[in-house]
């Protein structure tokens, strides 16, 4: 049996999801293990795969949470029990508060561990499991000391490989066929801030706008709807980057390995580094640094838009293309197979 452990956001659990998804494909024998509060709770459920829940401490980078604490606790003996009753030859940790006990007891116990990182970045489970991990999955390449870069290997991020024409996207989405569209993305639960500062800047500028708001935003955004300007609580991301000319947006890993793969132009806001660790800024920088995406301020923004749409798209998408993760799902799945 193979275990995937992974999640509390979307960010970690999808990859984990695709590549469960396809090693049942193939045959083997696979489970999910995930946290009791993350998103995977939720769609655990949906996806028919079999999946364990278990207490998993989210650790603050700012503060030390006893609570939290005890939950990791909670969460590491759990964890143990699953093991024994599982006896899994293979764990893949894609990382987050939910990704590191299942991990941690296998490495304990001898197991042998995948971690894969999506972010330009380490992240926190990431470096406590990759020190006696079997392997160490990268979705972008990023500098590394010598110990682990032996046994890293960029496959990419896993992501759903879908695109559509660009008018039948647009048609889709009821979206003006002629119009240049940019698409708004602030995570899945929408942005406060990009809902706040962008609408003003973007409404009129003569384009068409698909705004993702997040759910807990829908109604007080709506005075901004209107034909050219459309709020959604949440899209369908392979349609609406195929049907995008522009992506502004957070710097999740999630949603730059999407834009790649649909060799989408970025201007990117990333979250500030006191929230997520720097992961995000480490991603955008990435991105700029291979001539993807550009780093955005909110002074100028308009002006910005019109330049890039007007004649800096094509070296934009260059950049995009070369980072695209196409394939990164069967990557991952051939290196798991290859160490069990």
């Amino acid at each position: 049996m193979v275990l995937i452990t992974g999640g509390g956001t979307g960010g970690h659990f999808f990859p984990g999801l695709a590549v469960a998804q396809a090693l049942r494909a193939r045959g083997v024998e696979v489970a999910y293990v995930g946290s009791l509060g993350g998103l995977e709770a939720r769609l655990l459920p949906q996806t028919g795969l079999p999946h364990f829940l278990i207490p998993a401490g989210k650790l603050d980078r700012s503060a030390f949470r006893p609570k939290q604490g005890l939950e990791a606790l909670r969460g590491l003996r759990a964890a143990h029990r699953l093991f024994q009753q599982l006896r899994p030859r293979l764990v893949l940790s894609t990382g987050g508060y939910a990704g590191f006990p299942m991990a941690f007891v296998a490495e304990i116990r001898g197991a042998k561990v995948l971690v894969h990182e999506q972010n330009a970045k380490l992240g926190l489970a990431a470096r406590l499991l990759a020190p006696k991990a079997s392997g160490l999955a990268l979705s972008l390449p990023l500098p590394l000391p010598p110990g682990l870069a032996k046994k890293a290997r960029v496959v990419g991020y896993p992501v759903r490989e879908v695109r559509y024409e660009k008018q039948e996207a647009k048609a889709r989405l009821g979206l003006p066929p002629g119009k240049p569209l940019l698409l708004v993305l602030g995570g899945s639960q929408g942005s406060l801030e990009l809902n706040t500062r962008l609408p003003p800047l973007l409404k009129p500028l003569p384009y068409a706008v698909l705004h993702q708001v997040g759910a807990a935003f829908v109604e007080r955004m709506q005075p901004w709807q209107d034909e050219d300007y459309r709020i959604a609580a949440f899209v369908d991301a392979p349609l609406a980057m195929s049907a995008a000319d522009l992506l502004i947006s957070r710097a999740g890993a999630g949603t730059l390995a999407e834009a790649a793969y649909h060799h989408l132009p970025a201007i990117l806001f990333p979250l500030p580094p006191n929230l997520d660790g720097g992961a995000q800024l480490a991603n955008a920088r990435l991105y700029a640094e291979k001539g993807a995406a550009l780093l955005g301020r909110y002074e100028g923004l308009p002006r910005l838009v019109q330049t890039v749409l007007e004649g800096g798209l094509a070296k934009l998408k260059e950049g995009m293309a070369r980072l695209s993760p196409e394939g990164a799902t069967g990557r991952l799945v051939d290196w798991i197979l290859e160490a069990i």
